[in-house]
Parts: structure tokens; C-alpha cells; sequence
């Protein structure tokens, strides 16, 4: 299968930038996420790739073979929408041989085809039904069929998951992932949802305002994020502005209040401006009265093996933390509590000169 190269790939609608100057390669046979919010190009990208949005500049490969001006058709590629586009009068079997049809298979070429569809999705006892008769499940899996059975090389995917319950959702990432694995597809899964994202791609492309910001493994996009946005969109963070004090070791930022903060080291100078940037899952609620900072219990929310407490810090606005359920009862609204993390899993980066409130800002 072929991987893909995108280079300087532009696309505006009036004075939106749907893609802005965006490169990236996807290699052979990998799963790859692009990741952003709504409206941050994920949609138009996906387009461009199968052929149906043509680009104002730049160029698109699969493989060796420029296919920035082929038609859809003669890509090699085809694209599962998130509702699906199934013919209603058409049963799963029909739905699933539109493509070879349409391509003037043989019938025994046709027949094959189908068995080994219906058998891969694990739908060959309900061949003869309607897409109405269909659980989301179901008719998720039929158009993945139907897809497959286009012949394809590059398996496009637009929010796929996006329309089904949230049980459903969780269970068919990794049928997705795991038929796509098993065919050697090049496949591009475009999310906003980065526990999606997390689970299911090789590698994930956080993208925002049509620019690719930050390529890697999903450990290394939510671990070493490169922007302050990157590091509360993939998994959200608490953040405190100030001045680098020093770098000896540990950063330490200084905050408008006067509070000492540590992170991780980082090359930003002696007094200038900064922003220090932890996970939520990594601030922790000391048990021992030592910490960064102290702050009021505000509120508490149980969220199963986890409680998210939300604080207000003295000087410092309101940060969140997340701390083990079997904590219910012995923390409690009003209560005074010292707040730090290991200075490791924070990180510093230079203020946005748009400011860090429009940074963070999802439309």
C-alpha cells in the first residue's frame, strides 16, 4: 500500500484558511489521526486528499505517483463519511457490491469478494437486510464493507465514529483499527476526540486553524507537547504565566503573585515572559502539606476510578486536579489544601504573542 506526502497544501474559502500551507507524510500502512476542533481544517484536508476538493497550491503523492490533479476515482482512495452515504433501498449485499459492479467485476470475482467482506465484518447473516433494520453498529461496519470492497489502497476516514453511542463507539475502535491493520491499508482518521485519537493511530497530527502544529506517537504529542494549545487539547492542562527565574536543573517561573513554580528545564532566557503548563492528571493534592501552591476546595466531581477536584488558588485563578476515587470522604468542599506535581511533567513555553487566552481558544 502506498504511503502519502502532502506538501505546501493550501485550500481558503474567502479569508478562512481551511489548509495553511499544511505538509506531512503518512507512511506505508500506517493509521494515522488528525486531530483538532471543530472547524480547524480536518474535513477539507480529508477532501483533498480523495480528489473532491481541488487545492490552490501544493502537491499530494501516494507513493511515488503525483495524484494532485486525479480524479477521485483513479487515486486508490476512498472515504467513509460519519453517516455513512448507505443506498436505503439497497440490502448489505448490494450496498457492499456497488463498487465492484460499477468496475464490471466478473460474478465469480463479485462472489468472492462479497463472502470474504460479509465474513470480515462479521455480517453474512444479515446480507439480506435493510440499512433501517441495522443497528449504527451494523451499518458502520456495511460501509466499511462497502469500502473495502472498492478495491482500495487508502482507506479515508471522517469521523467514523462521530453518530454511535458511546459503548458502541469505544468497541468499534479497535474493529476499525484491527481491519484496517489486517488488510495493510495506509489509513487517515480524522477526530476531535482525542481519547479516539489516543487508542487508535500509530502516530496522530494535531492540526489547528489549517496548520499541522505538532507529528508524533500518542505518547510523545501527549507528553511533549510543543504549544500551550497542543498541551490542553491533548489532555487538558493547568496553566500559570510568569517570568523564567532560572534554569539550573529545574526551571523556575515566577507568577504574578510571587509563587515559585518548577517544570521541566527549557532553554527560554532569565526574565522573559513564560507559561507553565501541567496535565490535570498530573497535579496532585498533597497529603502532606507540602506544595507549590495552596488553595480552597470549590468543587468535586466523581468520575469513577477518579475524582476531579477543581481549586481556587490564592493568587493564582482556578486549577484542577485528579485524584483516586477511594480520596471520596477525605476531601471536601472548603477544605485548604497544597497543590504540586513533579516538576517533570510540567512544561514551559514562550507566551503566545496572540496572547495564551486566544492559544487555548476552540471555536
Amino acid at each position: 500500500m502506498p504511503g502519502i506526502r502532502v506538501l505546501n497544501v493550501k485550500k481558503s474559502y474567502g479569508d478562512i484558511h481551511a489548509a495553511d500551507g499544511i505538509d506531512l507524510e503518512i507512511r506505508d500502512g500506517e493509521y494515522m489521526c488528525i486531530l483538532g476542533p471543530t472547524g480547524a481544517g480536518k474535513t477539507t484536508f480529508l477532501r483533498a486528499l480523495c480528489g473532491l476538493t481541488p487545492l490552490d497550491k501544493g502537491k499530494i503523492f501516494f507513493g511515488d505517483k503525483e495524484v494532485t490533479k486525479e480524479e477521485p476515482e483513479d487515486r486508490g482512495a476512498v472515504m467513509l463519511s460519519q453517516t455513512y452515504s448507505l443506498f436505503p433501498h439497497l440490502t448489505v449485499q448490494d450496498n457492499i457490491l456497488f463498487g465492484p459492479d460499477i468496475r464490471g467485476m466478473s460474478d465469480p470475482d463479485k462472489e468472492k469478494t462479497l463472502s470474504s467482506m460479509l465474513d470480515l465484518v462479521r455480517l453474512t447473516s444479515r446480507s439480506d437486510a435493510y440499512p433501517r433494520e441495522l443497528s449504527g453498529g451494523m451499518q458502520q461496519r456495511t460501509a466499511l464493507a462497502r469500502a473495502l470492497a472498492s478495491g482500495c489502497d487508502v482507506l479515508l476516514l471522517d469521523e467514523p465514529l462521530r453518530a454511535l453511542d458511546a459503548r458502541l463507539r469505544i468497541s468499534l475502535r479497535y474493529e476499525l483499527k484491527d481491519l484496517a491493520k489486517s488488510l495493510g491499508l495506509t489509513t487517515v482518521h480524522v477526530t476531535h476526540d482525542q481519547d479516539e485519537a489516543m487508542v487508535m493511530a500509530d502516530r496522530i497530527a494535531v492540526i489547528k486553524e489549517g496548520r499541522i502544529l505538532q507529528v508524533g506517537t500518542p505518547a510523545e504529542v501527549f507528553d511533549s507537547p510543543v504549544s500551550p494549545f497542543v498541551a490542553n487539547f491533548v489532555g487538558q492542562s493547568n496553566f500559570f504565566k510568569g517570568t523564567i527565574e532560572s534554569s539550573e536543573g529545574h526551571t523556575v517561573l515566577r507568577t504574578e503573585s510571587g509563587s515559585l513554580l518548577e517544570a521541566k528545564a527549557t532553554d527560554i532566557d532569565i526574565g522573559c515572559e513564560a507559561v507553565l503548563a501541567v496535565k490535570v492528571g498530573n497535579t496532585e493534592i498533597s497529603k502532606d502539606g507540602v506544595g507549590f501552591l495552596q488553595g480552597t476546595v470549590e468543587r468535586i466531581l466523581f468520575e469513577g476510578r477518579y475524582l476531579h477536584v477543581d481549586l481556587l488558588v490564592d493568587g493564582n485563578g482556578r486549577i484542577s486536579a485528579k485524584v483516586p476515587s477511594w480520596r471520596m470522604g477525605k476531601i471536601a468542599v472548603g477544605d485548604r489544601k497544597q497543590i504540586r506535581w513533579n516538576p517533570e511533567k510540567a512544561r514551559v513555553f514562550p507566551i503566545p504573542e496572540w496572547g495564551l487566552e486566544r492559544e487555548l481558544k476552540v471555536e
